[in-house]
């Protein structure tokens, strides 16, 4: 198929030399661009793909209200079809199902209240609402470069419908996903070492939802073998977006047939298994494999990561779309407080990589406590007075301290010799990984 022709805001708003290039119109850079605009800042962003198009990361967690607030996007958000969605539920492998952890008893503001959503809408949503501050924004325009003076970054090289040009500027911002450009370029990328995971999923149409508030619940569902877990996200249009995740060896070595493996995955799990008795598959078979790194720095003189040009962390408790909104909205503040002083140093871009690394390893670490046998039942019932804390992990309150008390009483129900948890810069660098692969697998015909 060819690609689509570039789409662009009229060619006599480009900023010949703007502030601040972005690259990547996802929710990150989308985020970043529009609180640039909305500071002031003159902002060129340039998206390779023409929107709509498919993404995964579909279920929003509390502490993105505040962000979509900033972005003036909570008035569309809560005139969508999105689903809304209260709580998250687990449901271990023989299919019993804990109580819901409901975000309003641990916080009643409406910010408790978040959605299920499909990303082709709403990363559209933002990415529209970013031209509506003022972002000049370029779909269908590939960045073949980021331009490099010295250690500094000083712009971009880009194809558009005119050819290859050059863009200059103070500031660059990757925000081009997992593709990770400036990561791959400065060998950025550190592999997890023990996150070493990967996914299968398609979508439902009529698989068994709850009713009321719960209607709109994410599941985590054990499977059968207690090998991995099940993502089960209600969405409109009575589709559920159903994946297993699970050790990549175990899911992905020797069983070459996406449908065969998804099948017998969902046949052993009570849990999936009687959820989608009377439903049917309305896509095929999507994957990824090895998704969770991290950049060994945030930022450098003239540029600065956000999202998952950053970092990707395993999806278990639905945090991507968060850290990608939490990554712009704090590198924004960096950006133009670094402008109004004339800084645009590594120290000032990343100002704010030290609060935001802590608050990804405290979700890191609940992820690797599940994997690791963690039982969210056992602990709320050894030290009840921590569900709140628990829960407030569970939302996205990551970025301060307070919820650092979970630990203690965590570890002291560790089964004895247990090893701790390796930190997750102790995994291998990109180009030292010959076993390892980034990978998106999309099939044919319809997506969501």
């Amino acid at each position: 198929m060819p690609n689509p022709e570039p789409r662009t805001q009229n060619p006599e708003s480009r900023t010949a030399n703007p502030d601040v290039v972005v690259i990547g119109g996802g929710p990150a850079g989308s985020t970043v661009s529009t609180l640039l605009a909305k500071a002031g800042v003159s902002v060129e962003l340039f998206e390779r793909e023409t929107f709509p198009r498919f993404h995964i990361g579909e279920s929003l967690i509390p502490e993105t209200y505040w962000v979509l607030k900033d972005l003036d996007m909570l008035p569309k958000m809560q005139a969508s079809h999105f689903v809304k969605k209260y709580s998250v539920q687990f449901v271990n492998a023989e299919g019993r199902e804990s109580a819901p952890f409901y975000f309003w008893d641990n916080k009643p503001h409406e910010c408790s209240q978040t959605w299920q959503v499909v990303r082709s809408e709403f990363d559209q949503m933002m990415l529209e609402n970013a031209r509506e501050h003022g972002v000049n924004v370029h779909e269908g325009v590939r960045v073949h470069d980021v331009i490099f003076e010295g250690d500094r970054a000083v712009g971009v090289r880009i194809k558009d419908g005119e050819g290859f040009r050059e863009v200059r500027a103070k500031v660059v911002v990757d925000a081009s996903g997992q593709n990770g450009l400036l990561m791959n370029r400065l060998n950025l990328r550190v592999w997890d070492p023990i996150l070493n995971k990967g996914a299968i999923w398609t979508y439902w149409e009529n698989a068994y939802r709850d009713s009321g508030k719960d209607e709109g619940a994410t599941l985590v569902i054990q499977n059968g073998n207690r090998q991995g877990w099940f993502w089960y996200i209600p969405q409109h249009d009575n589709i559920v977006s159903i994946g297993i995740v699970a050790p990549f060896d175990y899911i992905f070595k020797g069983r070459t047939n996406y449908a065969q493996t998804y099948e017998e995955e969902v046949e052993m799990c009570p849990g999936v298994k009687q959820r989608v008795a009377n439903a049917k598959k309305v896509t095929g078979y999507f994957a990824t494999k090895d998704y969770t790194y991290r950049s060994t720095r945030v930022s450098g003189d003239g540029w600065v990561l956000v999202g998952d040009a950053f970092g990707f962390l395993d999806p278990l408790y639905s945090s991507g779309v968060l850290l990608a909104l939490k990554s712009g909205q704090l590198a924004s503040k960096a950006i133009v407080d670094g402008l109004a002083k004339g800084d645009t140093s590594e120290m000032q871009l990343g100002a704010w990589g030290r609060v935001f690394n802590e608050g990804v390893d405290r979700m890191r670490r609940l992820v690797c406590e599940y994997y690791s046998g963690f039982s969210f039942g056992k602990m709320i019932r050894e030290y009840p007075e921590l569900r709140g804390t628990l829960t407030d992990l569970l939302i996205g309150d990551l970025f301060h301290n307070g919820t650092d008390k979970v630990w203690g009483p965590l570890e002291s129900l560790y089964e004895e010799g247990k090893a701790p948890i390796p930190q997750w810069n102790a995994g291998p660098v990109a180009m030292a990984a010959t076993d390892k692969e980034n990978l998106l697998v999309l099939p044919e015909g319809r997506r969501r």
